[in-house]
């Protein structure tokens, strides 16, 4: 598929390059942008031949945030409605009754990290450069975040009178803890890449020609040789059994899991193990069984 402010590309090994390519607006997120990035991990990224996804940006930044300079409502929101939190669940539960929140109440970078957050497959932020509001929020969704030395990251919806958006107060806390993400919520501070580093937010800082080897690198670790069935899995339990009230819940769902695949790519992966060769997994993404309860 061609998109207006995106490429993507996958290379023989299934690594997906994601790159933000508005480079004249420093890659600027826009509602063009929204669509095309829901797309992309609803569509495109879910294919069973992208094992990973890297997400990095065209020229020097990564997302320089909102495009503000878009008339009306810049966050393509429809004024005219007067939402409540009954009115917002009735169209989560049942679309047809307010069929105009999906595109005039609903948060557009949510939408966007959501669908990051539902890939059962790695996702891997490269930021090459600046990346404020939803350049940051975005990359929180992602599952390891690298960075440019000359990455500037900032939380600044304080500026601009708004709050964190794209899902973010789920995300931040659980990377960086309660308190390094109300200051910076708070301050609304332009981070430097190694303030990042420091307050959790980033794996590792990287000079600007190392960055993408670095996370291609990472990318490969994971895929190669891999089950993607147990990666997605992994991916899953991992995100749903941090937030369970008890162990027992993670016990239940890890159980069905091992069972499932122990049933699956397991007998391929002790196979090559005692046979000492490189597994041949034939497991897809697209067919990870259902492992919690609903």
């Amino acid at each position: 598929m061609t998109y207006e402010t995106l490429t993507f590309e996958t290379d023989a090994d299934g690594i997906a390059t994601l790159t933000l390519h508005r480079p004249e607006a420093l890659n600027a997120f826009d509602l063009t942008m929204a669509r095309e990035l829901l797309a992309v991990f609803t569509g495109d990224a879910t294919a069973d031949d992208v094992r990973a996804v890297v997400v990095t940006g065209a020229g020097r930044a990564f997302c320089a945030g909102m495009d503000l300079s878009a008339p009306g409502n810049v966050f393509g929101l429809d004024e005219s409605l007067t939402p409540t939190p009954a009115s917002l669940q009735a169209h989560l539960a049942d679309p047809s009754v307010h069929p105009e929140y999906a595109d005039g109440l609903r948060d557009t970078g949510g939408k966007v990290t959501l669908a990051i957050h539902a890939l059962p497959k790695p996702v891997i932020a490269a930021i090459n450069g600046p990346a404020v509001g939803i350049g940051a929020t975005m990359t929180c969704a992602m599952d390891l975040r690298l960075a440019s030395t000359t990455a500037r990251i900032g939380f600044v919806f304080g500026r601009l009178g708004i709050v964190p958006e794209a899902c973010s107060s789920w995300f931040l806390p659980r990377i960086v803890g309660v308190q390094t993400a109300l200051e910076w919520f708070y301050s609304a501070d332009i981070l430097t890449a190694q303030e990042a580093y420091d307050g959790g937010l980033l794996r590792s800082v990287h000079e600007p020609d190392e960055l993408l080897p670095a996370a291609y690198a990472l990318a490969r670790r994971f895929v190669v040789d891999r089950s993607p069935v147990a990666l997605g899995l992994a991916k899953q339990l991992v995100y749903r059994n941090m937030a369970v009230d008890h162990p027992l819940e993670a016990h239940l769902a890890d159980s069905l899991a091992m069972w499932h695949t122990s049933v699956g790519d397991g007998k391929e992966g002790v196979a090559a193990f005692l046979e000492k060769r490189a597994p041949e997994f034939t497991g897809q993404a697209s067919k990870i069984p259902d492992v919690f309860p609903v």
